[in-house]
Order: structure tokens, then sequence, then C-alpha cells
């Protein structure tokens, strides 16, 4: 195999595992009704399967941008597929909540460890030479909606055909192949003298789970409750602690200073609205197309198997072209601000709505801002640092989508429970409640638009025009 051929077949398995760690948070979406009933959750801790594994893999990203830059990225990637195929066996056997649970959140540290690795991994592969590394993070960026979405499409025909573990059991050939393939195509890197920190780890994931759970738990004991408030409290007094250890430590998790970099912290915020209104919007659709209009699992996933191929060709075709042409600042406004129109238009879903008129058309235009967003922010994000910190600001941008997804779905399932969307079988406020989340997620991708717009240094460059320099291992 030629070293040019090499790369790409690495960028492969880099773009698979991307596709796989998000896929993991979506491919249960069409499953949760039957998990719920054999395993027991109830309506209000259903979201927890999906919330276990993003808080998990949210939480633990920064110490495995760390640990990607202090081992080497190689060992870090191989170590996070071992870890997800563990993760993945147990949940897929898991016979009650708390088994279930912990096994997802197995899986989100075997992703922590997968996501920073690859991306640093691509950078060392492609970061010579500009144009390869745009046509690279295209590829990769593209894996990550198209993971999403595709995840729910596969979860309604393993779902319809097979039965739901196998939505976890499918993870496990792929990451057995993954470890084989990994020393024969990644480069090896190089590793750093440092320290970890631990504390900064267990700070960060806990006040991070703290707040979601918080949010989830507020529409079943009430906002005004001490309960909620305690909890919201505790998660504001570790975040509170995370910063002072950052602040006060030689060699932290995360550099605070690090967001004085460029155009980090405002792309960073753009990631993390954009997680905030993109994962709510494909929970709740799937739960609007299985609970209000009827559809099994199967159809369910293939009604947003459209979304997926839009969002690819979106990704790869239309996004580097219009980087090059109009920068990343006009794109991540733009994305931000069609995604923003798609779901208020699926805020008009109907109790007796159809696919054809209340789904198809308004998810198009929602992936359509999806595809333009995703990659100029990422972009921006990962070339704002320097380059010996390629894991830690891939850890950051990751965080910031996977935990703008974890309490963004966490607001949007406060919103819709108060809306009527914990009321099973009774289709108008079911359709109440979608539709709320639907509109407060369309708010989210607003807010995002604009501040993206005021924060966002605009540069005709494109993101990852500084990475000609990159040699991050």
């Amino acid at each position: 195999m030629s070293s040019g051929s090499k790369r790409w077949w690495a960028l492969g398995l880099i773009a698979l595992a991307q596709f796989m760690v998000i896929m993991d948070t979506s491919i249960i979406g069409v499953a949760l009704p039957r998990i719920q009933a054999e395993l027991g959750f109830s309506p209000e801790n259903l979201s927890w399967v999906f919330n276990a594994y993003v808080v998990a893999f949210g939480g633990l990203l920064l110490l495995g941008g760390r640990l990607s830059d202090l081992l080497g990225a190689r060992r870090m990637f191989a170590a996070g597929w071992l870890v997800l195929l563990v993760g993945s066996a147990v949940a897929g056997l898991a016979d009650g909540v708390a088994v279930e649970l912990a096994a997802r959140a197995v899986q989100g540290a075997g992703a922590a460890l997968i996501a920073p690795s690859a991306l640093t991994l691509l950078m060392m592969l492609f970061g010579g030479e500009p144009r390869e590394l745009t046509r690279a993070l295209a590829l990769y960026g593209a894996a990550a909606p198209a993971g999403g979405t595709a995840g729910v499409f596969l979860g309604g025909v393993i779902t319809e055909y097979i039965s739901w573990p196998w939505v976890f059991y499918i993870n496990i050939p792929i990451a057995a192949l993954a470890v084989l393939a990994t020393p024969a195509l990644m480069p090896a890197g190089g590793t750093r003298r440092g320290s970890l920190d631990v504390l900064g780890a267990v700070t960060v994931t806990v006040g991070l789970g703290a707040a979601v759970y918080g949010i989830v738990r507020a529409p079943e004991v009430g906002w005004a409750a001490g309960q909620t408030w305690l909890v919201l409290a505790a998660a504001v007094v570790a975040l509170a602690a995370f910063v002072a250890i950052q602040a006060s430590r030689r060699e932290p998790l995360m550099r605070l200073s690090i967001f004085g970099a460029g155009n980090l912290a405002a792309a960073n915020v753009a990631q993390l609205l954009l997680g905030g209104a993109w994962i709510p919007m494909w929970f709740f659709l799937n739960l609007y197309l299985q609970q209000v209009l009827g559809f099994s699992a199967f159809p369910s996933g293939a009604a947003l198997l459209p979304m997926t191929i839009l969002i690819m060709l979106g990704m790869i075709a239309l996004a580097p072209r219009a980087i090059a042409r109009f920068g990343p600042k006009p794109m991540v406004v733009t994305g931000l601000a069609v995604l923003a129109v798609g779901l208020g238009w699926l805020a008009l879903v109907r109790p007796d709505g159809t696919f054809t008129v209340d789904v198809l058309p308004a998810s198009l235009v929602a992936a359509l801002g999806m595809s333009l967003a995703f990659i100029p922010s990422l972009g921006t994000a990962i070339s704002s640092a320097r380059p010996e910190e390629g894991g830690l600001a891939s850890g950051i941008v990751n965080t910031s989508y996977q935990i703008g997804s974890a309490l963004g779905l966490a607001a949007m399932t406060a919103v819709a429970s108060a809306a009527g969307a914990d009321q099973l079988g009774d289709l108008p406020a079911l359709t109440d409640g979608y539709s709320a989340a639907f509109l407060a997620a369309g708010i989210t991708a607003a807010t995002g638009a604009v501040i993206a717009g005021i924060t966002l240094r605009r540069t005709r460059r494109q993101p990852v025009a500084d990475a000609e320099t990159v040699t991050v291992g």
C-alpha cells in the first residue's frame, strides 16, 4: 500500500470513528420505546439512555484530549475502541435500568478517548497540506451529523427486524476491526511529559452531569423544589471548582487562556448551540413519527434517511466550496439561521399530520442548515489553537458539541413535558409538547446565529489554512 493511499485509508477509519461515536448517541432513538417497556424506564428518565452516554462523553473529552497529547493519539485511539466494545456488550446484555445506564456511560468514556485522538490523527496525516486538510475535514465533518441521522435509520432496521440489544452489539465487530487496523494505518506520533489533572476531570464531569440531571428532573419534581435548586447549585459549585483548579494548576486539564486564541471561544459557542438545537430535533422528531403519526421502528428510521443524504452531500460537496468563497463566519451564521428556520417549520406539526407535509420539507431545511454550519465552526475551533495543543482543542470542541447536545435535550425535554409530551396516548397533547421542543430548539439555533454574527471575526481564509504547519502528536 502506497503512503498516499494509506493516508486515505486511515482517513476512512478516522471518519468511521466519528461516525460511530455520534451514531451511538442516536441509534438508540428508535429503540427507546422498546427499551422503556422491557427495562422499566419511566417517561421522565428515558432520556438518560441518551444522556448517560453524552454526559460521560462530553465530561471526559477534555481528559481524552489531554491523554492523546501526553500518551500518543494512536494509543488512545485504540484504547477508546476497546472501552467502547466492552460498554456495548454490557449495554446489549443489560436486564435493568441501572446496568443499562452504567453501560451507556462506559460507551461514552470510550468515545471520549476516540474522538479527540481521531481528530489529532487527522491533523497529523493532512495538516501539512491545507487543500487536502480541507477535504479531509469535510469527510470527517460529514461523518458526524450523518452518523447521528443514519443511526436513527439503522436503529429502525435493527429494532424492527432483529431486536433492540443489537443497536449496541453492532459496535462490537466494528470496534474489533478498528483495533486491529489502527497499528497498520495510523502514524505513531509522539508522547510528551506531563501530569494528568484527574481532579479537574472529575469536577467537570460531576458539574456537567449534575446540570443535566437537575434540568431533566425539574419537570417531575418542580422547578421551585428544593431538590432542583440543590442539584443545580451543586453543578455550579463543581464547575466553579473546575475553573479554579484549572487556573491554579501548572499543567491543567484545560489551559483557560486557550480561549483567548483567535476565534476558538466563539467557534466553540457555535458548536455548543448547534448541538443544543440539532440533537433535540432528531430525538423529538423520532418520537413524533412513532407516537403521533404511528410509524413503526423501520419506517420511522427510513423517514429520516433523506436528511442523512442531504447532510452528506452538503458537507462534502457544498460546504467546502462555500467556505472557500465566503469564509467561515458567513457560513456559520447562515447555517445556524437556516437550521432555525427548519426547526420553526417543524414546530407547526399537527396531531393528524403527514410525513410529506409536516416532516419532510422542514427536516430537509434543518439538515441543510446543519451541513453549512458544522464544518466551518469545527475547522475554526481546531485551527485557533497552538499545534502542540491539538488534542486539547479537539477535546474542547467535541465537548462543546456533546454538552450542548445533552443540555439542549435536557432543556427541550423539560419544555416538551411542560407543554404536554408526558401525556402518552393523548395525540394533541403529545404534539403540543413536541412542537414546543422544536420551537425552543429553533430559538437556540437562532441565538447561535446572532452570537456567531457578533463574536466570530470574519476572514476570507479557509478556517484550516493555518494548519499548514501543524504536526500534532
